[in-house]
C-alpha cells in the first residue's frame, strides 16, 4: 500500500504525518525548536532547525510506524508563512529568518506604500503592504543590515528551504508566494512590476508551481539524514493556511474554515480571482491548482489564550499536571460556568498587534470593563470571548464582500473544545463543524502530496477522505445575547486607537 507524508514547518515545532491510500493517519511526530526575540517586536528563527527537525522528525516518523522508505510514494510541504529566508551563491544562509509575526518593518511598510501606493499595490497583488509580509523584510535587510543584503542571491519561504534540503531544488508555490507581496496574485506569476519598484532583482525569486506539481525529488544526502528514500518525489505544498483548508476540506464556495492556531484565520474557497476593494481582507492563489482564496488574520487568537495560560493559569497548570489532565480543558470548563458575556467584561486580543480588521503593529490588548465582582473564570471567559469577536470581524468582511458562508469548519487546539465550538456558533451564527483530519497544515500537505504523485485532484482526494464528525448549531438566545457584546467590541478599537499608540511608544522608550 502507497503512503505519503506531510510535514508542516511551524513556528513552535514540526509536525510529520502519515497517511494510506484512504486518507487514515498511520503516525504522527514533531519536534520543536525555540523563536528568538533579540528585541521587543523582533521574531526570527534559524532555517538549519527547521531542517535539522525534519530530518530528525521523518526518521522518527518512519521507525514510530514500522515503514520503510519504500513505503512512502510522496512528500509534500506546508510552513508558517511569510518568514524570509536569504541564502547566498551557494545557498548558504545569510542571517535568521524574519517570521510573520515579525513587527520590525514599520518604516520599510510605509515604504512600500509610499513608491507604489496603495491602491496600485492591491491591484497588482490583491493586498496592502503590511508588516509581516515579505516584501518588507527584504527592505529592512537592505537598510538596516547592508553587508548582508550585498550577499542574497535568493529569497526562500521557511518550507520551501526544508524542500531545497530535501531535494537539492529551489522553488515555491503560488498559494504561499502569495504572502510575499511581489506575487501577482491574479496571474499566479512573480509581479515584474513590483520587483522593479522596489528594486527586489527577479531574479532572487524562484521558480513558481502549483501545490500538488512536483518540484524535486529526495536525494541521496537527504534519504540518508530522514530514511526516505532516493528519488521519491516531493510536491510543492503550501503555506499553512492554504494546507490547512485543504486539510478540513475547504475546496468550494459556501464553506469557510476558522484556523484557532497561534494567530487566527477565517478562510474562504474563491472559484475566481477578487480582491477586497479596501484590502483588508488578503487575497490569495489557493492550494487547488487554479482558486483562489480570501482570507483574514488575527495575529493573536491561540496565542492570546497561551499567554493567558501562561501567566495567569499557574494552578491550572499544577493540577493539570498532577491529573495528567489538559491545562485548557480545565480552563475553558471554569469558563463555561461563567456567564454569557462575562459579566460586562470584554478582551481586546491585540497582544502582538493587529491585522484583520485593523492593520496597525501598535495595537494593543487589555480587558475593559473589569469590576470587583469579576473572577478567573470570568476573565478565562472573556480571553475565549475576546478572542471569537476578533475572528468574527473577518467573517463580516467576507460576508461584506458578497460571500454567502453556511458552514464552518474548524481546526487547531481550540476545535478540541465542544464548549468553544459552541461559543464560535452562537458568536457566528452559523453551524460549526469539525471533521475527521485533526493534523490540520500536516494533513493538508499529504493530501498535496498524495495529488502530485496519483494524479487524482485535491478536491476529489478531499470529497474522498475527509468526513465531519462533530456539529454544533447556533443557539438563538445566545447568538441575539452575543450581539451587543459584539457591537461593543467593535467600536472599543477605534475609541482607544490612540491611548494604544502612545503606550506603545512609551514601552520602546523604557518609560
Amino acid at each position: 500500500m502507497k503512503h505519503y507524508v506531510g510535514i508542516d514547518i511551524g513556528t513552535s515545532a514540526v509536525k510529520c504525518i502519515v497517511v494510506d491510500e484512504q486518507g487514515a493517519v498511520k503516525g504522527s511526530h514533531s519536534a520543536e525548536y525555540p523563536l528568538l526575540q533579540p528585541h521587543p517586536g523582533w521574531a526570527e528563527q534559524h532555517p538549519e532547525q527547521w531542517w535539522n527537525s525534519s530530518a530528525a522528525c521523518i526518521a522518527a516518523l518512519l521507525a514510530k510506524t514500522g515503514l520503510s522508505g519504500e513505503h512512502i510514494a510522496a512528500v509534500g510541504l506546508s510552513g508558517q508563512m511569510h518568514g524570509s529566508v536569504f541564502l547566498d551563491e551557494a545557498l548558504q544562509v545569510i542571517r535568521p529568518a524574519l517570521l510573520w509575526c515579525d513587527q520590525r518593518t514599520g518604516t520599510q511598510t510605509a515604504e512600500i506604500e509610499r513608491v507604489i501606493g496603495p491602491d496600485r499595490l492591491g491591484r497588482l497583488t490583491g493586498n496592502r503592504a503590511l508588516t509581516g509580509f515579505t516584501a518588507p523584510k527584504v527592505l529592512w535587510l537592505r537598510d538596516e543590515e547592508p553587508h548582508h543584503y550585498a550577499r542574497v542571491r535568493h529569497l526562500l519561504l521557511p518550507k520551501d528551504y526544508v524542500r531545497l534540503q530535501l531535494t537539492g531544488e529551489l522553488g515555491m508555490d503560488v498559494a504561499d508566494a502569495s504572502g510575499t507581496l511581489l506575487l501577482d496574485v491574479e496571474s499566479r506569476r512573480w509581479s515584474k512590476e513590483v520587483t522593479e519598484l522596489l528594486g527586489i532583482p527577479l531574479s532572487w525569486l524562484p521558480p513558481l508551481h502549483e501545490s500538488s506539481d512536483i518540484a524535486g525529488r529526495i536525494t541521496a544526502k537527504a534519504a540518508a539524514a530522514t530514511g526516505l528514500a532516493a528519488g521519491t518525489p516531493v510536491v510543492a505544498g503550501g503555506g499553512d493556511q492554504a494546507c490547512g483548508a485543504v486539510g478540513v476540506g475547504v475546496v468550494r464556495r459556501g464553506i469557510a474554515s476558522v484556523a484557532l492556531g497561534t494567530s487566527g484565520v477565517v478562510f474562504v474557497h474563491d472559484d475566481a480571482y477578487t480582491a477586497d476593494a479596501a484590502y483588508r481582507l488578503h487575497s490569495f492563489c489557493h492550494g487547488v491548482p487554479g482558486k483562489w482564496h480570501r482570507m483574514g488574520v488575527m495575529l493573536a487568537a491561540g496565542g492570546s489564550f497561551q499567554w493567558w495560560r501562561n501567566h495567569f493559569a499557574h494552578e491550572e497548570l499544577a493540577r493539570a499536571a498532577a491529573e495528567g489532565r489538559d491545562v485548557y480543558d480545565l480552563l475553558t470548563s471554569a469558563a463555561a460556568a461563567a456567564p454569557l458575556g462575562s459579566e460586562g467584561l470584554l478582551f481586546l486580543p491585540y497582544l502582538t498587534g493587529e491585522r484583520t480588521p485593523h492593520p496597525d503593529p501598535e495595537a494593543r490588548g487589555g480587558f475593559i470593563g473589569l469590576n470587583l465582582r469579576h473572577t478567573k473564570a470570568h476573565l478565562t471567559r472573556a480571553v475565549i470571548e475576546g478572542i471569537t469577536f476578533g475572528l468574527r470581524d473577518s467573517l463580516e468582511l467576507i460576508r461584506a464582500s458578497g460571500v454567502a458562508v453556511s458552514e464552518l469548519r474548524l481546526n487547531g487546539g481550540g476545535a478540541r473544545s465542544p464548549f468553544w465550538r459552541q461559543l464560535i456558533a452562537d458568536v457566528f451564527g452559523i453551524p460549526v463543524v469539525t471533521v475527521n483530519s485533526t493534523d490540520g497544515p500536516a494533513y493538508g500537505a499529504a493530501v498535496m502530496a498524495a495529488s502530485g504523485a496519483s494524479g487524482r485532484s485535491i478536491p476529489e482526494l478531499c470529497e474522498a477522505w475527509i468526513r465531519v464528525v462533530t456539529r454544533e448549531e447556533p443557539i438563538a438566545a445566545n447568538s441575539a445575547a452575543y450581539e451587543p457584546y459584539y457591537e461593543t467590541y467593535r467600536s472599543l478599537y477605534p475609541a482607544l486607537q490612540t491611548a494604544m499608540h502612545t503606550l506603545s511608544g512609551l514601552a520602546q522608550q523604557g518609560q
